[in-house]
């Protein structure tokens, strides 16, 4: 089996990831903040961990910042719906997933919001910072609240400017969300430096925590209107969800074991190294493109943002149907439009979206090779030479 599909979830996931899982499901899964026996206050540690963790390696000076959820999909649904008010104005890039689009177009479509699409200049050639900021200044509108960007896109590797956008927003006085779904365990990443206000991260990815995992980290004091109400394990007597972090937000019981496995994923990261990790996945990006750009028939989207995911087309084959040989050759990717529709516009891909293969630490060189083996015989199984 070799797994390419990445940058939807990693797999497989370390053995440290695997035994904090059974081990909080054996000896210490008990409900945390809830009471005050043993087990509670064991899963309770077990959660502030996860939470000091999380605050070292994206730059929150205050672990109370970081909110659990369950995806970067529900944080940034929070953060948007949490953060707007009547009337705002958001800006959001020509390469956003659906976990981005989607709300802010409800919202503009029941008269709440309105919002732009500004330029990323992620095809070739790859656009500047300062073209970027021009775009920006174009859309401003003395009503405009929110810029959303994905810092790098779950289609190409394109990295965006967060230093540059941050000092942007603070400029222009906006709120700064950012999705960090494809660079979280990736690329270094400080909220208080690059003044975000919402960090979007998946504990599933880069991470390489369990599914059903994702953080919310407040890169500033901000009081957002709640998502879910419900228990919070303090101020119980009180109607109203708490005024502050993590309790305000964080209704319900957590996911004790998957925040066990959060962190020890965490903990792997930081020990293994971003820049250890970027620099082998880049190697794998480059030994792909390579030999991709060298096979006739085969479409490679953005080819000079070097990094860990790869957009390409074979000619005449859908990307679904060519997907599905790959698999009988027991190789993984995902087809198909990646929940992006915006950025596959951007990028060109066409009607049927394009093949995305995406690395992990665990991927070798001979992951790359078998792949590319394997789409030459397919081309020439379907009479394309």
């Amino acid at each position: 089996m070799i797994y390419l599909d990445n940058a939807a979830t990693t797999f497989p996931k370390p053995p440290a990831v695997r035994r904090e899982v059974e081990r909080c499901l054996r000896e210490y899964c008990g409900n945390p903040g809830r009471s005050a026996h043993k087990l509670s206050l064991a899963a309770a540690e077990a959660v502030y961990d996860c939470r000091l963790a999380s605050a070292e390696l994206f730059g929150i000076s205050s672990p109370e910042r970081i909110i659990f959820t369950y995806n970067t999909t529900y944080a940034l649904n929070m953060a948007i719906k949490g953060l707007l008010h009547r009337g705002d104005h958001v800006l959001i890039s020509d390469m956003e997933h659906n976990a981005v689009f989607r709300p802010v177009h409800r919202l503009a479509a029941l008269g709440e919001i309105s919002y732009d699409i500004f330029p990323t200049g992620c095809a070739d050639p790859p656009g500047s910072a300062e073209d970027i900021l021009l775009a920006l200044r174009k859309l401003l509108r003395h009503n405009t609240r929110m810029l959303i960007t994905a810092h790098i896109p779950n289609l190409c590797s394109a990295v965006m400017p967060l230093e540059v956008l941050g000092r942007f927003c603070r400029e222009n006085k906006l709120l700064f969300v950012v999705d960090a779904a494809q660079s979280a365990g990736i690329e270094h990443i400080d909220c208080e430096k690059m003044q975000i206000d919402a960090l979007c991260v998946p504990g599933h990815k880069g991470l390489y925590g369990p599914q059903g995992s994702g953080i919310l980290a407040l890169g500033s004091d901000l009081t957002m209107a709640t998502l879910i109400e419900g228990g919070s394990g303090i101020h119980s007597l009180d109607p109203a969800m708490p005024e502050f972090p993590p309790e305000r937000y964080e209704a319900g019981t957590l996911a004790t074991p998957t925040l066990a496995g959060l962190c020890a994923g965490i903990k792997f990261v930081m020990e293994r190294g971003l820049d250890r990790i970027r620099k082998q996945e880049q190697m794998l990006y480059l030994r792909l493109r390579e030999q991709l750009l060298n096979t006739d028939g085969i479409t490679v989207y953005a080819p000079n943002h070097v990094g860990s995911t790869l957009l390409f087309n074979l000619e005449g084959i859908p990307s679904a149907d060519a997907a599905a040989m790959l698999d009988r050759h027991d190789i993984y990717l995902r087809a198909g439009f990646h929940c992006a529709p915006l950025g596959h516009k951007t990028l060109g891909t066409g009607e049927n979206g394009a093949l995305r293969a995406g690395f992990s630490v665990f991927n070798q060189a001979s992951d790359v090779d078998a792949l590319v083996r394997s789409l030459r015989q397919i081309r020439r199984e379907h009479g394309k030479t």
